[in-house]
């Protein structure tokens, strides 16, 4: 995981997972996907000059995955991906998964096995390649458990049940769709290994935003980029929708790059007044 994750400028779990701060953490909530999305993607070819340059260069195009069921929609999710990898199962490798995981001391290796593992400020992001006969990672027990031992929420590329007791928890929650069957047919695979959900690809350590549009996760060493990025757009559209206000003038006017070379200066200076916060 070290190796995969080498950019990572925090401390990290005894495990190797990336910590990102508590602190950074905070700020995310505050921000809605697209505002962070221009830092990811800063790298890539073709990106809008409005982008700021991510501090870690590159580009991070695959990071977004949308097109969920959104449990309580109105609530952020953010925390620390902590990954489970589920596969179909094949007795032969569940076998030989099962006899590893009893040499680390897991025990029987099932959904309960890594909920146990989970801390306050995780998100638990599970790959259940999209199943939903069988794939139901969690019912209201399960779920509840997750809720209060990490206050943050859950993304399961898969299916979960008793929506209906676990809704009034107030928990954020990505899914694919529900059945009434327990988990059933399916292995797990990998705990806190890259995986994928949707399109994107997950590291351990992520930092996981979620709101209405889906979820994005962050590369430890992308989080202040997209911060500060946040922060400019932020901005941005704060003048924009103040000069709106006036109704004095056209949406080409301000909304893009402003050609008026007095109104470009005057947005240049409202970003430059509101610096991001450190």
């Amino acid at each position: 995981m070290i190796a995969y994750t080498s950019k990572n400028p925090y401390e990290r779990f005894p495990d190797g997972r990336p910590k990102v701060p508590d602190s950074l953490l905070e700020r995310v909530k505050g921000l809605v996907i697209e505002e962070a999305w221009g830092a990811l993607r800063a790298g890539c070819s073709g990106a809008r000059g409005g982008q700021a340059a991510n501090a870690g260069g590159g580009c991070f195009p695959n990071q977004f995955a949308g097109d969920w069921k959104i449990l309580n929609p109105g609530k952020k999710l953010v925390g620390r991906a902590f990954t489970v990898q589920f596969m179909p199962t094949r007795p032969d490798v569940a076998e030989g998964m099962q006899a590893e995981a009893e040499q680390k001391g897991l025990g029987r290796l099932r959904n309960q096995t890594v909920i146990d593992m989970l801390q306050p400020g995780d998100v638990i992001v599970v790959d259940l390649f999209g199943k939903i006969d069988g794939g139901t990672f969690v019912g209201d027990k399960l779920a509840y458990y997750i809720w209060k031992t990490t206050e943050t929420g859950m993304i399961v590329d898969g299916a979960m049940f008793w929506l209906g007791k676990i809704v009034p928890t107030g928990m954020p929650a990505y899914y694919r769709g529900t059945a009434p069957d327990s988990l059933s047919n399916v292995m797990i695979t990998g705990i806190n290994v890259p995986i994928r959900i949707g399109n994107a690809t997950v590291m351990p350590g992520d930092a996981v935003l979620g709101d209405e549009e889906g979820v994005l996760f962050i590369p430890p060493h992308l989080v202040k980029a997209a911060l500060d990025a946040a922060a400019s757009t932020q901005a941005r559209d704060e003048w924009i929708k103040q000069k709106m206000d006036t109704r004095q003038y056209r949406s080409s006017d301000l909304y893009g790059t402003p050609k008026d070379p007095t109104l470009r200066k005057e947005l240049d200076d409202y970003i430059k007044a509101h610096p991001p916060k450190q």
